[in-house]
């Protein structure tokens, strides 16, 4: 079964190399691994796929948590939540089929971003299995070359979520107020995170 864990970590040199050796050393079955931005500064938010069972998923979370640079981590697969990928595929084309891809595009919600006298560039972001059945429909026309970012996900709703910590809270681990009003003394060494930006 795939499970999703959502991990917050602060932007600083070093820390998505320690996670990953961690998944290394350990052996994890890791179906992708994906980091970004997030709405606070100096903190980049990792979604990893593993496949695995609840005990895999359990070992994860724990051993992301020995990671001095990690803020949170939570596990959303039995959460209700928003799952997307994007993938951008590059399918060769003619003057006999370039209207009949852009037409397949235009009907699962994809989107024409380039196209040039031998290929067309399409844009989905959709759930994964959504973008594995269009990827079986561009398939017979010819995929030239494909790229996929793996999963991102964010729990929706802001059930017992605390709104996020400003970024001198993060330095100074200062208590804040939850969503709910009343003041709450931070963690020593992790810190709350918002993972939806609603809160608060």
């Amino acid at each position: 079964m795939k499970h999703t864990v959502v991990a917050m970590m602060e932007d600083k040199p070093g820390v998505l190399n320690r996670v990953v050796n961690m998944f290394s050393r350990r052996a994890f079955n890791i179906e992708s691994l994906t980091v970004g931005h997030t709405e606070l500064p100096h903190v980049s938010r990792m979604t990893v796929v593993v496949d695995g069972s609840a005990n895999d998923v359990e070992q994860v979370v724990k051993q992301l948590y020995k990671i001095i640079d990690i803020l949170k981590v939570s596990d959303l697969t039995g959460d209700k939540t928003i799952l997307r990928d994007l993938a951008l595929i590059k399918v060769a084309a003619n003057r006999d089929t370039r209207a009949e891809i852009v037409q397949i595009a235009g009907i699962v919600g994809a989107q024409i971003v380039d196209i040039v006298h031998d290929s067309v560039v399409v844009q989905m972001a959709d759930d994964e299995e959504k973008i594995d059945d269009f990827t079986r429909l561009l398939r017979p026309f010819g995929i030239k070359e494909m790229v996929r970012t793996g999963r991102v996900a964010m729990a929706r709703g802001a059930v017992n979520v605390e709104r996020a910590p400003d970024a001198a809270e993060l330095a100074t681990g200062h208590p804040h107020r939850r969503a709910d009003g009343q003041r709450r003394e931070a963690p020593s060494k992790k810190a709350t995170i918002d993972l939806t930006g609603e809160a608060g």
